[in-house]
Formats: structure tokens, sequence, C-alpha cells
């Protein structure tokens, strides 16, 4: 799928609708933005796994996975960790407020090429923007595929994104949703545990199964060991590397992995390339 937009250009968008998804002094915060040009509005189209650049004119602009399918409507929907200038800037933004916006940016995740077989989304705290993408495309296409299971957890309830989301999907009989969180908390109904561990207790068949991951580098690190202890082969397998994703245009030559560069080459990999690059997850 390809857009007319130019990336080089950045596109105004009204924001419509914010909400937190958690506290802290890092929280994250969801926007969701509609581009203000109707003709650019209709060409704009992206993938799960692709990313946009968004800022606020005047303070700067910052890389951010794009964390909603294109099945779900004509606008984009941006989950933003505060942790400096421009993601404070961001966070200040509330509806009826502009923000910039340019891309897509970077390669997406194979969905498509994905059917006909089970998905299995493993996520941690803010690296499940980039699956959420997919578990909407897939949760809108549910009769091309043979199932989708999601795993995701966080340090607490309160660390966890779209949280309301995933209690509905724990109710649905062909969707199969595993919360975790790190320690255990009063009134907690699901699993307590790391992501990795979780990973194995539940013991999933790599047979014609996709495993997706996301998440803090020492999580995926250990997801993916795991998922070939379970016996996944290395195509089967699939991460991001968009926190490395920097100009998105291959131009400032600051998110070389190996001998690639993430926002040519990725950020989208599977495991068969991301195990000839030693510090893919450094």
């Amino acid at each position: 799928m390809k857009t007319n937009t130019n990336p080089y250009i950045p596109y105004p968008a009204t924001v419509e609708e914010t909400w937190y998804e958690t506290g802290g002094d890092r929280c994250i915060k969801t926007f969701k933005v509609v581009f203000d040009d109707e003709e650019v509005r209709e060409e704009w189209s992206h993938l799960p796994g692709q990313c946009a650049m968004i800022g606020v004119l005047g303070v700067g602009e910052s890389m951010i996975s794009i964390s909603c399918s294109p099945t779900e409507g004509k606008f984009l929907r941006f989950s933003v960790m505060l942790m400096g200038k421009v993601t404070r800037a961001l966070h200040q933004l509330e509806p009826g407020d502009k923000m910039m916006v340019r891309g897509p940016y970077g390669n997406s995740f194979p969905v498509d090429e994905w059917q006909g077989k089970k998905i299995l989304t493993i996520g941690g705290g803010i690296g499940q923007a980039p699956l959420r993408p997919i578990v909407e495309y897939v949760k809108a296409n549910q009769d091309k595929y043979d199932g989708l299971t999601m795993i995701y957890g966080a340090r607490t309830s309160n660390d966890l994104c779209f949280k309301g989301e995933f209690e509905e999907m724990s109710k649905c009989d062909d969707l199969a949703c595993h919360l975790t969180i790190d320690v255990e908390e009063e009134d907690w109904e699901h699993n307590v545990g790391f992501v990795p561990q979780m990973l194995l207790d539940l013991n999933p068949s790599p047979e014609n199964t996709i495993a997706i991951t996301c998440g803090p580098p020492i999580m995926i690190r250990f997801v993916l060991e795991n998922l070939k202890k379970l016996g996944f082969e290395d195509d089967q397998i699939y991460t991001t590397l968009e926190n490395r994703m920097k100009c998105g245009i291959g131009k400032c030559g600051r998110c070389n992995a190996g001998n690639m560069y993430v926002c040519k080459d990725g950020p989208v990999f599977n495991y068969a390339v991301l195990k000839e690059i030693p510090e893919a997850f450094a």
C-alpha cells in the first residue's frame, strides 16, 4: 500500500480526541488526529508497523509509531510517552489543537502474506503501540487468519496501554488475550509474572504460526530466546526496531544496525535477519 503524500512535507492535522493510557512521570497519552486537507486525508495510507514524524510548530518533531490499523478509518492514532521537549509539547495538545504529520515511514509487517496463519503478538509496555495495528487488522479480517493470540504485560496494571480494549478482547471466544504484570496487585484477575516466562507457560505451538514481539530490549531478547525454545523457526519470528528510527529517510545515518539502516531496511525485521546483527537490541 503506497501513499501519494510527500514524506518531506509536514501536513497539518487536527487533534480530535486525547486520553491518557498510563500515569506517572513517563505517562503515555494517545491522540486521534485527522488531516485538515481532505485530499491528503484520502491519499494517505499506511500498513501496520509503519511510523510517522509528528510535531508541534516552533518546538520540533519526533518519530512515533502509528498505533491504529488502516481498517479503523480515515484518521491516525499515536500513543506518545512523555520523555522530552517534543513529547512534552505534544502532551499539552488537546482536542482542536494542531499537530504536524509527515510520512508514513519504513516498511510494514507483511500482514497479507500471513493470511491463513495463526497470529501471536507478544508485547511489553509502550511496545504494544506498534503491535496494536496488527491486532486490529487481524480482528477486521478474521476470516483470513487462523486465529489471534495476544500476550501483553507491563510493570503494573497502571502501566498497561489500551487496557480497556484488551479487557473486551478477553471476553471474546474467538480471540485469546493474556495480560500480565510483574508484581502482584490486589484485585488483579490476570497473570502475574514477566512476559517471557508467560510465553513459556502458555506454550503456544509454532505450527502455522507467526510470532511478533515488541517491548523493552531486554524483554525482546528473552522472548526471542523462548520462541526458539518453543520450536519457532527464524522466519516465523518478527519484531520492529522503530525506536531506533530518526530521520526516516536514510539521510542522518543515526539508525544504522550492522550494514543496514533501520529507516530504509526496516523497522520491521524477521529474526533470520536480526540474529546477524549483534547490536540490534543494544
